[in-house]
């Protein structure tokens, strides 16, 4: 059961990042709004704070309950979770957690309280359709 905690702070992310979203948190639509978050060329090639959200993402082995592709596993899909999740309230859960609902809180983690809104900026650009499932470089990285 050692391996367990990290599969449990995942599925804790992904319920509380589906739990949290408020009635005034339109969907958003994949123009100038969600756009200025990131940018991405081709599809796997985004800006430095975009890229160091997916690396968050990765450490954190969230995909051990959302999923490779973000698309839920025993946690929700944040694909859909983050076409209505609100910004604030994406910080709000992940800082805080919600117990309840077994998520804990990372306020804690420095790379979370460091790189919170590229791991924003990622699941957005994912939500988006925008950037591609998988490996991610940087836009300024040579192939």
């Amino acid at each position: 059961m050692s391996g367990m905690p990290h599969i449990r702070i995942a599925f804790a992310l992904m319920i509380a990042v589906t739990s949290t979203s408020t009635a005034d948190s339109a969907p958003q639509p994949t123009t100038s709004s969600s756009s200025a978050l990131y940018t991405v060329k081709d599809g796997n090639k985004v800006d430095a704070a975009t890229l160091a959200g997916w690396k968050t993402w990765r450490a954190l082995a969230c995909e051990r309950c959302h999923g490779a592709e973000q698309e839920g596993l025993v946690g929700p899909s944040l694909i859909a979770s983050l076409k209505v999740l609100s910004k604030e309230d994406f910080h709000t859960t992940i800082m805080n957690g919600r117990m309840e609902k077994g998520m804990p809180p990372f306020n804690t983690s420095q790379m979370v309280t460091k790189n919170w809104e590229g791991l924003y900026a990622y699941l957005k650009g994912r939500s988006d359709g925008k950037i591609n499932p998988g490996r991610l470089t940087g836009i300024d990285t040579p192939e």
